[in-house]
């Protein structure tokens, strides 16, 4: 979609609608949010919307950051404790390596 040719409103509605939904455990639905509308929000001239527009915009960048930690933190603990966890790691796990390293 060319946000370009969306009237103001249509673009708060989508940009509102994006961070809602990145609520359902979908946060890259934050970073499309994020990166989408960033000219938007703090590139083009001042219009009514664009204050909302702008909340919604850092707000989805906090949250994407937040989901980013959250997932890297629990890969990096679970590849350096998966052995010490022993049957309950490998009951989680997708692909059950054998050994240790």
């Amino acid at each position: 979609m060319d946000l370009s040719r969306a009237p103001n409103e249509r673009k708060l509605y989508l940009c509102k609608w994006y961070f809602k939904a990145g609520f359902a455990l979908l946060p890259f639905l934050w970073s499309i949010n994020s990166i989408w509308f960033f000219n938007e929000a703090f590139r083009k001239p001042a219009y009514d919307e664009q204050k909302e527009i702008k909340k919604y915009v850092i707000f989805s960048l906090i949250g994407t950051i937040v989901w980013l930690v959250a997932i890297v933190s629990w890969v990096v603990t679970f590849q350096l404790k998966r052995t010490d966890w022993g049957e309950f790691a490998d009951n989680i796990s997708f692909i059950v390596p054998l050994g240790q390293a």
